[in-house]
Parts: C-alpha cells; sequence; structure tokens
C-alpha cells in the first residue's frame, strides 16, 4: 500500500494551494494531491466567464504548469475517487479499490453540481457549468448551432452563463425560482439592477418560475415546462443552482457535519489529523456573527488551504480571513467583501443608472458587507471598513460625494 505524509483530496484551488502553501512553509514530506478530474489543478472562476466565450485558453487556466509540481515533488493521482476514509488506520480507500495511507488528511474536494429532482432530469442536452469537460460539452453544442438555452437558476453561475450566451446572440432564457435573482446573496438593489441589465441584454428573465418536468425527444432536451403549464422550448439547458458539498466519505467515517463537514477555527475536522478546508468546510466565521457557514470563494479556499499548511509546519493560528467574492457579467464587474447575514438595512451609494453604484449591508449600524458595482474605490476603501467593524455614519455613506476612505475616522 503506497503511503504519503500528506493526502489532500481534491485538486482544486483549495488542494492546490495547501500544496503550494506546505511548500513554502518548509514542509519536506512527501505530498499526493487526489483529483476526480483528469486535469492539473485549473482556475474555475473563468469556467463561467471568460473560459465560457471562449476568450481564455485551458493552457491559461493552470494554476502551475506541470514542471512546477514536479519541481515541488508533489504527486498527483488525477481521474479518481476517493470512496471511503478509515480514520484509525489513516487510510484511504479509491475507487479502483486501491488503498492509500496518509500522515494527515487535507479534504478539499468542493462540492456537486444540484440536479434537478424532476422527470427528465437525466436528458441528454442538460448541463452544468462545474468543470472544464462541462463547459466543452456545452459550448461544443453551441458551437455545433444550437441557438435556444434555459438557463435554470438566477444565481452568480446561472447569470454569468446567461451574459455570455446572450453576447453571443442566443436566445436566452432564465428561470428562478424566487421573486428575485440573487435572493440568497445580495439586496433588492442589486437585484433590481442585474435584473434589468439581463433584459436589456434580450434575456427573457422569468421570477417565480416552478420548474415541473423537463420534456424530451429521442433522448435529448426539447423543452422545460412550468408548473403552471407552460412550455418554454430549449434545445439546451444549463442547471444552476448551487453545489452540494462532497463530504459523503468523511461524514460516513464519522466527521461531524449536516450542511458540509464542520471544522474549527484551525480548520481541523472531529476526526484526528483531518482538516477540511473551501467550499465543503462549514467553519465559524467571524464576518458572520460566530455562525457556521460555508463559504464557496477562491478566497476562502486559498486562505483555508494557508492555513492548514502553516498548522501542520508548526504555525498554529485561528483561521479569521474577511470573505470577498467577484462576479463579471457583460461589462460590470462587481465585487463584494463581507457576510451581509443577518442585515437590517441596505444603503445604496451612487447611481445605478449610471452602471456604477455600491450597496452597503448594516446591522445594528455596524457595516457588514459590501457590493460594489464598477466602483473598484469603494471595494478597496470599503473593505477596510468592513475588516474593522465600522459603523460610519449613514448619510455620509449614502453619498457617493464622500470617500469611504474618510469615514474610517
Amino acid at each position: 500500500m503506497d503511503q504519503a505524509d500528506i493526502v489532500i483530496v481534491g485538486a482544486g484551488h483549495g488542494g492546490a494551494q495547501c500544496a503550494i502553501a506546505l511548500r513554502q512553509n518548509g514542509f519536506a514530506g512527501t505530498i499526493i494531491v487526489i483529483g476526480r478530474e483528469p486535469d492539473l489543478p485549473y482556475e474555475r472562476p473563468p469556467l463561467s466567464k471568460e473560459y465560457f466565450a471562449r476568450e481564455r485558453t485551458f493552457d491559461r487556466l493552470l494554476i502551475r504548469p506541470r514542471s512546477f509540481w514536479e519541481d515541488k515533488g508533489i504527486a498527483f493521482r488525477l481521474g479518481i475517487e476517493v470512496t471511503g476514509v478509515d480514520p484509525q488506520a489513516r487510510v484511504l480507500t479509491l475507487a479502483d479499490g486501491q488503498m492509500l495511507g496518509y500522515g494527515r488528511l487535507v479534504w478539499a474536494t468542493g462540492g456537486d453540481p444540484r440536479q434537478l429532482s424532476c422527470a427528465g432530469s437525466d436528458l441528454a442536452g442538460v448541463h452544468s457549468v462545474r468543470t472544464r469537460e462541462d463547459c466543452d460539452r456545452l459550448m461544443a453544442e453551441v458551437e455545433a448551432g444550437i441557438r435556444t438555452i434555459v438557463v435554470i437558476g438566477g444565481g452568480y453561475i446561472g447569470l454569468e452563463a446567461a451574459a455570455v450566451l446572450a453576447k453571443r446572440g442566443l436566445s436566452v432564457t432564465l428561470l428562478e425560482a424566487l421573486p428575485r435573482v440573487l435572493a440568497r446573496v445580495a439586496g433588492d438593489e442589486l437585484s433590481s439592477f442585474y435584473q434589468a441589465v439581463h433584459r436589456s441584454h434580450g434575456v427573457d428573465l422569468r421570477m417565480e418560475a416552478i420548474v415541473e418536468c423537463l420534456v424530451g425527444d429521442g433522448g435529448r432536451v426539447t423543452g422545460v415546462q412550468l408548473a403552471g403549464g407552460e412550455l418554454i422550448a430549449a434545445e439546451a439547458v444549463i442547471v444552476g443552482i448551487g453545489i452540494a458539498p462532497a463530504v459523503k466519505p468523511l461524514i460516513a467515517a464519522g466527521a461531524h457535519g449536516t450542511n458540509g463537514v464542520e471544522v474549527d477555527a484551525f480548520c481541523q475536522t472531529s476526526l484526528p489529523d483531518v482538516f477540511a478546508i473551501g467550499d465543503c468546510a462549514a467553519f465559524p466565521c467571524d464576518y458572520a456573527g460566530g455562525a457556521v457557514i460555508r463559504v464557496e470563494s477562491v478566497q476562502n479556499a486559498h486562505d483555508m488551504a494557508s492555513c492548514v499548511a502553516k498548522a501542520i509546519c508548526g504555525e498554529r493560528k485561528p483561521y479569521r480571513a474577511l470573505p470577498w467574492f467577484w462576479s463579471n457579467q457583460y461589462d460590470l464587474k462587481l465585487q463584494t467583501v463581507g457576510i451581509n447575514l443577518g442585515y437590517d438595512q441596505a444603503v445604496l451609494r451612487g447611481d445605478p443608472s449610471l452602471g456604477s453604484f455600491s450597496v452597503g449591508y448594516f446591522k445594528d449600524g455596524t457595516l457588514l458587507a459590501l457590493d460594489c458595482v464598477n466602483m473598484v474605490k469603494d471595494y478597496v476603501q470599503g473593505r477596510k471598513l468592513v475588516e474593522a467593524g465600522m459603523r460610519p455614519d449613514i448619510e455620509r455613506f449614502a453619498d457617493a460625494a464622500h470617500s469611504l476612505k474618510d469615514l474610517m475616522g
């Protein structure tokens, strides 16, 4: 049976960064990274943006070239999945039946796209946008001539995909079950703005649209039927309704967790010498009032990976990184900092009709988070306010004539 001092399960942003950070912090032992996909670690956010639009080739998405990993003595096992964990014996079972021993284990598997739970969800032409293979399969169909696409889900993935496809001149219908897009992550101001933007680009945006089933012909999707009986024609369907954390083997092994696997302030699970990072890890977040949450972002994966690498190398410090996110749609760059969980006031700053504005989310006067659309200066200066837990004057905050830097005092 093969053995490694550190085994990292998951070859995404978190897994790659953990391996890199271990070497940067002087770890000289053996490292093996296991990945379900056949590719070396690559950037995932561009999948629904530049890569989807064919503005960046795959080689430009690689986090590091093959030579880097070889030079650092970091080994990979790709195209294979971990199916079992024995925390007492410190042994992993792989999908091909092989066993792999570990000294310490870092679980960085991210999540799997949630599937529709209705008839027709398994038809050909129904796509997710989570991996390079997902994007290549969908874009091959677009390049082959399909013109009518339905996107199910009004979160960032669905909106970004809709933007790329609309810019290519396709007929795009976007269905959101809730009363507004981005309802789970943003306030009314941002939702209303993006709804108007997408409609101005020709996207047929439907809110409170409940999917009854997908219909098809010859095993391929031809339409989406709504609960009210309406049938929307579709040559392809994109499902962007979130992810399910990929933690089944860990939970089966006894790790605590419901929505992902729970970790402590040092990213350690309830299993001995087993850490979890990134999208699959639920942690106590200081910027969410100590609530145990999952954060699906590259920043979170990177910073948790660095926290674990330092802990393994003897520098044990609690994880306390300020969350930040971004989204590119059309000519708009949205930058978000902080977690708006439990906010009681959303304050608009600037004029959305001009395409540049910010929204601040407050709780009891404290600035929890900021959404900044084409407002880089607000984002840079505002993150300092959020990080410091500031209580700026609301009227001055709302006045875009005042720099956020001026509110630090």
